[in-house]
């Protein structure tokens, strides 16, 4: 290393901020050695605010096995605060594969990083190498193909566990109902020995995402009788199942049980909103909207469209301007919400400045369903050399909902 080191010291050496040249370097003394030198050049670039990246971290790290500073479990957190990037992987296996001891918790991690990029064939291979395994094992690989809707794997490898908890079981729940097999998914459900909060919600969800919303909503009903505590996911599932039933008073009722939802943030308080809309009660839904604090985009669109389908155009307007100097950004939706009011209202001048507002502050063109309100406005409101010039300049091929505007006003 006589040689490099000459040339790297006649480039700046300690001065160089090329991190190309510090790891050539460093690379250089984790295989031929002195390690400390290796060390010391790490030591070094961290003291001069130099950042190590994935090329850095697995020669000193060689370098730190080659001398017996790590223990096993060190050596693996540092690789960790090192290697964060998914290309950095075949690196970290790499030393995980030379440590001469290995305990579960850290089969358990390399297992997860193949996870979190999605390799599932690496991760089930890493998984059966295991010598032991504990239940986090079991169920991150059942947890990896319930949501890959592989229900086989998922059923082959619940069924060889050896201990099963509630995770275990609300993971098979999620592989049913990846597949739509709501059956399956209930005697599951049916069987489970223990049940927490997220294993009544996964259920309620599956209802409700199958449009079974009456049984989603007897499922809350069971949970009240058997003193479950609901939180935040478990109040949205019943609400949204009230929501599409049209049951006001069932609405009212869980309204009632959330003691201090504002407290229960946005997600509570913006399907609260939505229920009493859809329910048709708009002043107790608009009621309700004032006093969620925190509101976000998603939170506005719903009050929107709400206002907009219950004729009050104008006051769905205001709200779309208020998130404004709220400092909330308007997304697509919001946009379609807004021009979907302005139709209904026919507020031909503010859609137009609506519709206008589109390009500028979406920064891209006007899509499908914003043309769709802009024609509807324009043909309602008798604008139809207007709407047939604005169909002859869309950017995108007209449907037959758009034609069918200008058809009606024509004939």
């Amino acid at each position: 290393m006589e040689y490099p080191n000459r040339i790297f010291a006649q480039m700046g050496g300690f001065l160089n901020t090329d991190m190309t040249l510090w790891n050539a370097m460093i690379r250089g003394y984790a295989y031929n050695g002195p390690c400390e030198n290796c060390l010391s050049l790490f030591d070094e670039m961290i003291r001069r605010d130099l950042k190590p990246n994935n090329f850095t971290y697995p020669y000193v790290l060689s370098s730190c096995s080659q001398m017996g500073l790590f223990s096993t479990g060190q050596k693996f957190e540092y690789l960790e605060v090192g290697l964060v990037k998914d290309e950095s992987l075949i690196d970290a296996r790499r030393i995980f594969d030379e440590m001469c001891e290995k305990t579960v918790e850290l089969w358990n991690k390399m297992i997860a990083k193949y996870v979190s990029i999605r390799d599932v064939k690496s991760a089930r291979e890493l998984f059966d190498e295991m010598p032991d395994r504990d239940v986090v094992s079991w169920n991150t690989m059942i947890s990896v193909y319930a949501k890959a809707g592989d229900v086989a794997n998922a059923r082959d490898l619940f069924e060889r566990m050896p201990e099963k908890n509630v995770v275990s079981w609300t993971s098979m729940l999620g592989a049913y109902a990846a597949v739509g097999d709501i059956g399956m998914a209930q005697k599951i459900f049916n069987k489970m020995p223990d049940k927490n909060v997220v294993s009544w919600n996964s259920m309620m969800s599956i209802y409700t995402q199958k449009g079974e919303f009456q049984q989603a909503l007897d499922l809350f009903v069971q949970m009240q009788l058997e003193d479950v505590q609901p939180d935040s996911f478990t109040f949205v599932a019943a609400l949204s199942a009230c929501s599409n039933l049209s049951s006001l008073e069932s609405g009212k009722w869980i309204h009632y049980l959330i003691r201090d939802w504002p407290r229960m943030g946005v997600i509570v308080g913006t399907a609260l909103v939505e229920m009493y809309a859809n329910c048709g009660d708009i002043d107790k839904s608009f009621a309700t909207f004032i006093k969620i604090g925190n509101k976000d985009v998603f939170c506005y669109n719903v009050m929107i469209k709400s206002l907009a389908v219950h004729g009050r155009a104008e006051d769905a307007i205001k709200s779309f301007h208020l998130m404004q100097r709220r400092g909330l950004k308007p997304n697509d939706y919001t946009y379609s919400c807004a021009l979907f009011a302005c139709s209904h209202g026919g507020l031909v001048e503010e859609g137009r400045e609506i519709f206008k507002a589109v390009k500028t502050h979406l920064n891209s063109n006007p899509k499908l369903e914003h043309y769709c309100s802009m024609i509807d406005l324009l043909c309602r409101n008798d604008q139809l050399e207007e709407a047939e010039s604005l169909i002859k300049d869309m950017q995108v091929e007209p449907d037959i909902a758009i034609w069918g505007f200008l058809g009606k006003r024509q004939s």
